[in-house]
């Protein structure tokens, strides 16, 4: 019997607009690369607070500046996250993320830079996330069924453990999570690729499917148009390589063992959009690491499961990152990076099954309050994607 039924619980954040966290973060949150310094000194005025600086934010046009605000305003709108202080170089920016987050209910308030400097922004700032804090610190968990848990993955490092150990694990759990009626994502356009049509018969009808192929077929055509015939270097990695993977269609056929084998794709969602029913929905994104879990905190999943072979340090700074390795190497190694060591599925010590539940107690310790490796050790990875040049 699987270590969760549909009568488990977990204590989560319940937050005004009904959404249920596995953290409480009060976030400073840089509308742009101007606004670190003064996010950062907020956050170190402040304690209990955290900053997530980033380098982008500045003459984005287009769709790449609707993905930019999407991020964001996401970021603000997770679940994990109990309030926000925005603060951007001007005020019209600020308030289109202020007003994108206070949708949710959640305390939120913004700063501008210009006319102000640094120094009266960075007061002004400070007060408001002091209050904050102090609300949040107010804020009790409450139990709440295992059907209101959004969970995502994405693999990292991928060797031959990866599609073999690791993968098949997360794989396993998401079919168990799945018939509860969670709410699951995976992604990783690229790395698809030479499988993608074993994710399109897995789709759960015809629109779904066509959906699937839109946005696969959408980023071959980038590749195209880019004038590249392969992803040599980039697709396997030199890192992928050396673990033994030669072509993308080996790392693709391991990279989709992590929808298991009974989970239908429910859904189609692109870059930082959020899923409107449960099941599991694929999320059109890159597949470098820190871009593909800041997409996913976006998109409002509250933990992420994350196996890796050669071994992957990420975190994130509003999703606890479970990190999954089947590689014996790897766990003695880099062992403070690893939750869950799965190598001993690869050695017939345990079976899929016992795996998948072994994550699934390790998912339920965490989203109850218990600390990752990378939130223990400080991995705050916070990367947005960007689509094209700046003007």
């Amino acid at each position: 019997m699987s270590v969760i039924s549909k009568v488990s619980t977990f204590w989560g954040y319940r937050r005004k607009n009904g959404r249920v966290g596995v953290r409480n973060h009060v976030l400073i949150l840089p509308l742009d690369d101007l606004s670190n310094t003064a996010a950062e000194a907020v956050a170190h005025n402040v304690k209990g607070t955290m900053a997530i600086p980033h380098p982008y934010g500045r003459l984005q046009f287009g769709a790449d500046l609707d993905l930019h605000f999407a991020t964001l305003i996401g970021a603000g709108c997770n679940p994990n996250v109990a309030a926000v202080v925005v603060i951007g170089i001007e005020d019209g920016w600020t308030q289109r993320v202020v007003e994108g987050i206070a949708v949710t209910g959640k305390p939120v308030m913004g700063f501008g830079i210009e006319g102000h400097g640094d120094h009266e922004t960075i007061l002004r700032a400070s007060r408001a996330a002091r209050e904050y804090v102090q609300y949040a610190t107010e804020l009790h968990r409450e139990e709440c069924p295992i059907s209101e848990l959004w969970v995502s993955t994405k693999c990292g490092e991928s060797d031959t453990t990866s599609g073999c150990g690791a993968n098949p694990t997360v794989g396993n759990a998401f079919d168990k999570l799945h018939a509860l009626g969670t709410t699951l994502v995976f992604g990783e356009t690229s790395e698809l690729t030479g499988g993608e049509h074993i994710v399109a018969e897995r789709c759960a009808n015809p629109l779904v499917r066509e959906d699937f192929m839109r946005l696969f077929n959408r980023y071959q055509d980038m590749i195209h148009r880019n004038k590249t015939t392969d992803l040599s270097e980039s697709q396997p990695t030199k890192g992928n390589i050396a673990g033994g993977l030669t072509t993308i269609e080996e790392k693709a056929l391991g990279n989709i063992q992590k929808i298991g084998r009974k989970c239908t794709v429910d859904g189609v969602l692109d870059k930082a959009e959020v899923p409107t029913h449960p099941g599991l929905w694929f999320m059109d994104s890159s597949s470098a690491a820190a871009e593909m879990v800041t997409l996913c905190a976006a998109s409002g999943f509250v933990v992420h499961f994350f196996p890796t072979g050669q071994g992957n340090v990420i975190g994130n700074p509003i999703v606890p990152v479970i990190k999954i390795c089947a590689n014996p190497r790897t766990v003695r190694t880099m062992k403070e990076h690893v939750d869950v060591d799965c190598s001993g599925l690869l050695q017939r010590e345990r079976t899929m099954d016992e795996t998948g539940d072994q994550l699934l107690e390790m998912m339920m310790r965490t989203v109850n309050g218990r600390y990752t490796a990378a939130e223990a050790l400080g991995h705050r990875e916070f990367v947005l994607t960007r689509l094209f040049e700046s003007a």
